[in-house]
């Protein structure tokens, strides 16, 4: 079995969000970039999957080659391969579909990825990914069993949990809960030196074709500032509370 695993690399979850000074992009001076931690979970899945099936496991990511020390990571956590697309994404579409060639030239039987990247929070790609595929997707799944051609996967919807069948090549996007947190695998010394030898290809982008631009970006409006009321004067904090806050 052939298990592609979509990366994508994005902001250390501690780094200080600031934009350009015309607002026209993220600026990208002093951040720690990190794997996606939803893509993380999907990885540790593949390489259950490969020390239980024998599945050979490829990662692949879309970015220029500042995203490749965060491939390097993937690759020592345990991944055999991976494969670059040479290109900065700028939306959606244009990411998925370099990710579909890629899973399509390379006979893949299982696509897995985060439900969405931890930066942008668009959760469009895995679904984009299986429509330019034409096969199965299951999103949000919190479970994955493979046996033989075929998939269950299981999902959480309101009230309780979902489990889907669905027959490979499939595209399954993850969510914390489709392996145990604890399970997560940090590179030790050995997966770090084999990782410098293992095979990196860097393709170039089959389009640049962008269906949705970004405009300007604006941070979120600073907090404003506290104010301490004392707990024996209950009508001036009632007062606050209907003039100011109108809470109540």
């Amino acid at each position: 079995m052939k298990i592609l695993v979509c990366i994508s690399s994005v902001p250390d979850t501690t780094s200080k969000i600031n934009f350009t000074a015309d607002k026209s992009a993220f600026d990208k001076n002093g951040i720690q970039w990190v794997i996606n931690p939803l893509d993380e979970f999907a990885l540790t899945k593949a390489i259950k999957l490969q020390e239980s099936q024998g599945a050979t496991v490829t990662v692949m990511n879309v970015g220029d080659a500042g995203t490749e020390p965060v491939i390097r990571k993937a690759l020592a956590i345990g991944a055999n391969d991976a494969v670059r697309v040479n290109l900065d994404p700028k939306d959606s579409y244009s990411t998925a579909k370099e990710i579909a060639s890629v899973a399509q030239n390379g006979g893949y039987d299982l696509v897995l990825c985060g439900k969405e990247s931890i930066d942008y929070n668009g959760g469009s790609v895995p679904g984009m990914v299986a429509q330019l595929l034409g096969q199965p997707f299951v999103n949000a799944s919190v479970g994955l069993d493979v046996n033989g051609s075929e998939a269950t996967a299981v999902r959480e919807i309101e009230g309780g949990k979902e489990t889907i069948s669905v027959k490979l090549p499939a595209v399954i996007a993850g969510q914390k809960g489709l392996v145990d947190e604890k399970d997560l695998i940090i590179p030790n010394m050995r997966g770090i030196m084999s990782a410098r030898t293992k095979p990196l290809q860097v393709v170039e982008p089959t389009s640049s074709e962008v269906k949705v631009q970004g405009v300007s970006y604006d941070s979120v409006p600073p907090r404003a500032a506290v104010k301490m009321v004392s707990p024996d004067n209950l009508d001036e904090l009632v007062r606050l509370l209907h003039e100011e806050a109108k809470v109540i």
